[in-house]
């Protein structure tokens, strides 16, 4: 009965066409209402692939934050099954490791990888699979098992894997990333909704000439803007969050954003600027 329980609910899973799809259509194997998390669980509108997806850690949220800003990444999955089951059944057979299973019913569990990315590499398309762990518990001799099976099974597809801790996710990018994720289409904000879209092209490009070269902090050059522009306070900061994560101007992404102090632009993105043609 118990085997039968299991494939049921594994052939549930796979009829919802979870862990199929790329992109907006891509359905994660698990969903934060499926596992319970040590961490704080968190679901985020993904830039890259226009929908929502969802994190069982705050270092998932922080690598995904990271990825999101990289302009080699192209789609990312997260919590993507290692299928069919019975090859990484056969893998930890050929180990000499137990297979994981459900604690409560003791039943085998599909595994799953936490990020399976696709990259651009010059003219093509790579995928890179990528696991997240806290630094302490890659020492636990069950986990390393565990990834063992997981390396395998990506090594007989081709596909680089490898484990990534809180030492390799920088957490001051990670915090910049997150506090302009949400500005991406400026035309959402709520400011900038009943506004034309050239008015608000001719508006960032104004805002533009302010910040190249200006030795004021960044809060005290939105604030005259606002002013001088006849705006809703707010709105100068709504710009600029917009034009960091669009990559429209580059900032050093590696110090904390402090809006209270002056942000040097290092470069304004030529090819960036296309960007504002459709909003």
């Amino acid at each position: 009965m118990a085997k039968r329980k299991r494939k049921i609910n594994i052939e549930k899973r796979i009829k919802e066409g979870r862990g199929t799809g790329r992109l907006k259509d891509y359905k994660p194997w698990l969903t934060i209402q499926d596992v319970p998390s040590k961490g704080r669980v968190s679901r985020i509108k993904g830039i890259k692939t226009d929908r929502k997806h969802q994190f069982l850690s705050d270092l998932e949220r922080d690598y995904f934050y990271i990825l999101e800003f990289s302009n080699v990444v192209k789609d990312i999955r997260e919590q993507f099954p290692l299928l069919p089951l019975e090859e990484t059944v056969l893998i930890a057979e050929e180990l000499g490791y137990e297979h994981p299973k459900d604690p409560e019913t003791g039943e085998l569990i599909v595994m799953t990888t936490d990020f399976l990315v696709t990259i651009v590499n010059g003219n093509e398309n790579i995928e890179i699979a990528r696991t997240i762990k806290q630094k302490d518990d890659i020492l636990d001799k069950r986990i390393i098992e565990k990834f063992e099976i997981e390396r395998v099974f990506w090594e007989r597809k081709g596909i680089d894997w490898s484990v990534i801790t809180q030492e390799e996710i920088d957490d001051d990018i990670a915090k910049n990333i997150s506090l302009v994720h949400s500005y991406s289409d400026i035309s959402l904000i709520d400011s900038f909704t009943n506004i034309e879209a050239s008015e608000i092209q001719d508006l960032v490009y104004e805002f533009l000439k302010r910040v190249i070269d200006n030795p004021k902090t960044m809060r005290k050059i939105c604030h005259e803007f606002a002013d001088e522009m006849c705006l809703e306070k707010g709105t100068g900061l709504t710009i600029f969050k917009y034009l960091v994560i669009n990559r429209i101007i580059e900032i050093d992404i590696t110090k904390k954003i402090n809006v209270n102090a002056n942000i040097p632009i290092t470069n304004i993105v030529e090819a960036s600027l296309k960007k504002l043609e459709v909003i």
